[in-house]
C-alpha cells in the first residue's frame, strides 16, 4: 500500500502568506523601472492597503526596498542586490580562495575564514582550519556586525566615507557585544582611517571575549573591497610582536586573491 504524503507534501496551498505576499511585492517592484505607489503594490499582490504597509516597512528595515518621498513610491533596495552579489560571487569565490586560504592555514596554524560585506554586517562564506582549531563563532553561513569584525573593518576602511555613513545611518547598527570597539559613527571611521593607512585590520576580543582577529581586504577592478581574508586565535596563544607576521600571510594572499579577480591591487602606507 502506498503510504499517503502528509498535507505539508502538497504542492500549493495558503501556506506561510506573508512571505509570498512579501515576494510577490518584490518581484512586482523589480519588474517596474520607476517607484510604485503603496496602493498600486496592494492591487498587484492582493493586499489590503493598511497590511500593504506594514509589509513594506518591514521589508525597508531589511533594506530590501526604500521609499521614496519625492515620488511617494518604493524601489527595490540596496540588499535585494547585495543578496544577488552574494549569489553570484560564492561559486567563484570558493574554488578561487579556499586554496589560498588553506595555505595561509599551514603557514601559521590558526583558523582562517573569507568573508564579505553584507550592508552594516560581515557575512563568511568559508572556514579553514588547523587539526587543532580554536573554538569560533565565525562559522559558513554567520554574520556579524562588521564594525566590530576585523573581516568587516578591512573592507569598510576601502570605502568612501560617504558611503560608511549611508551604511551606518541609523545608530541602532553599532551593536555592543563585550563593550570594545567602536560605539559611534566618529569613532568608527577614526578606526578605519587607521586600519586603511596600516593596510590590514585588527580587532582585539570585540566580538569575543579573548580572541583576536587580524585580516586584510581583496579588491575589484574598480578599486573596491570585495572580500576579506582573516585570522582568528586566542589572544593569549600568539605574542603581539608576531601579530604583524599573521597581517603579512594575509596581505600577500589577499593580493593573490584581488589578482584572480582582476582586481587592483590598493596602495598602502610604508609600515
Amino acid at each position: 500500500m502506498l503510504e499517503e504524503l502528509p498535507a505539508a507534501a502538497e504542492p500549493m496551498g495558503p501556506r506561510m502568506p506573508a512571505l509570498r505576499h512579501g515576494v510577490a511585492a518584490l518581484r512586482h517592484l523589480a519588474s517596474s523601472p520607476s517607484p510604485v505607489p503603496a496602493s498600486a503594490i496592494a492591487r498587484q499582490i492582493g493586499m489590503p492597503r493598511s497590511s500593504t504597509y506594514q509589509l513594506l516597512q518591514v521589508l525597508v528595515d531589511e533594506g530590501l526596498v526604500v521609499h521614496i518621498p519625492e515620488s511617494r513610491g518604493y524601489k527595490l533596495g540596496v540588499g535585494v542586490f547585495e543578496l544577488g552579489s552574494a549569489y553570484l560571487r560564492h561559486q567563484p569565490m570558493e574554488h578561487l580562495a579556499r586554496p589560498l586560504l588553506a595555505k595561509v592555514v599551514r603557514q601559521i596554524g590558526q583558523t582562517v575564514h573569507l568573508g564579505i560585506l553584507y550592508g552594516h554586517e560581515t557575512l563568511y562564506l568559508l572556514k579553514e582550519q588547523p587539526p587543532r582549531p580554536t573554538s569560533l563563532v565565525t562559522a559558513v553561513g554567520v554574520r556579524l556586525p562588521a564594525h566590530l569584525t576585523a573581516t568587516g573593518r578591512s573592507m569598510l576602511c576601502w570605502l568612501p566615507s560617504p558611503q560608511i555613513t549611508a551604511i551606518f545611518a541609523t545608530s541602532d547598527t553599532f551593536v555592543d557585544r563585550t563593550g570594545r570597539g567602536p560605539r559611534n559613527l566618529r569613532e568608527l571611521k577614526s578606526t578605519l582611517e587607521a586600519d586603511r593607512q596600516r593596510g590590514w585590520s585588527i580587532e582585539d576580543g570585540s566580538v569575543t571575549d579573548g580572541v583576536t582577529c587580524i585580516a586584510a581586504a581583496a579588491m575589484d577592478h574598480n578599486g573596491m573591497p570585495v572580500a576579506s581574508l582573516a585570522a582568528s586565535f586566542l589572544t593569549e596563544a600568539v605574542p603581539r610582536d608576531k601579530w604583524p607576521d599573521i597581517a603579512a600571510h594575509l596581505l600577500r594572499s589577499a593580493e593573490v586573491l584581488t589578482k584572480r579577480f582582476g582586481g587592483v591591487v590598493p596602495v598602502r602606507a610604508a609600515s
